[in-house]
């Protein structure tokens, strides 16, 4: 990319996947992105999952009753982790990380999308973290925040449309003193 801004621009949520295997060193790619995040103190109370099985992914897309189906054809799922005694932010500081795989994605030209997990349920009713922490044998100390679904793209879509942005939610000096 040639900047920041274009990267934001292009970067669109991917649902649709090509079925095709993402190689391991763009993986360690994503992941060294990943790895290079923020966080408070320097606390870093995330952790990733990284799973490639089809069947694991199969499973996993039933995590919460809508929203997540998409993900049985991705080929790569990053389950987003985080030990909350390491850290009081660490949903935004997990969050900064899921963010910049995102990106990094997109950089190496391909698709992800983020799947809330935290806060949610399955079709039964399930706790959706609880769901996810059974199918991939999360210790107790970890929350689930989100699952990344991560592929090559199978469709490209148009880039964020700048007429749309809202400009009027941002505020100069204070709150409604931007006249």
């Amino acid at each position: 990319m040639e900047n920041l801004l274009d990267l934001l621009r292009l970067r669109r949520s991917t649902r649709v996947f090509k079925d095709t295997q993402i190689s391991p060193e763009l993986v360690e790619m994503l992941m060294q992105a990943t790895l290079m995040a923020p966080s408070s103190k320097r606390s870093n109370p995330w952790e990733f999952v990284l799973v490639d099985e089809p069947a694991t992914i199969q499973t996993l897309a039933a995590c919460k009753k809508h929203g997540s189906q998409f993900l049985e054809k991705a080929p790569l799922a990053v389950v987003v982790l985080a030990d909350p005694s390491r850290s009081d932010v660490w949903v935004e500081d997990a969050s900064i990380a899921a963010i910049l795989l995102q990106l990094e994605a997109e950089d190496l030209g391909l698709g992800s999308c983020w799947i809330q997990v935290r806060l949610r349920q399955t079709a039964d009713g399930e706790d959706a973290e609880a769901y996810v922490r059974k199918v991939l044998n999360v210790p107790d100390h970890l929350s689930v925040l989100a699952i990344i679904a991560v592929g090559v793209k199978a469709e490209e879509r148009k880039p964020f449309d700048e007429s749309k942005m809202q400009w009027e939610k941002v505020h100069l000096n204070g709150y409604g003193h931007d006249e």
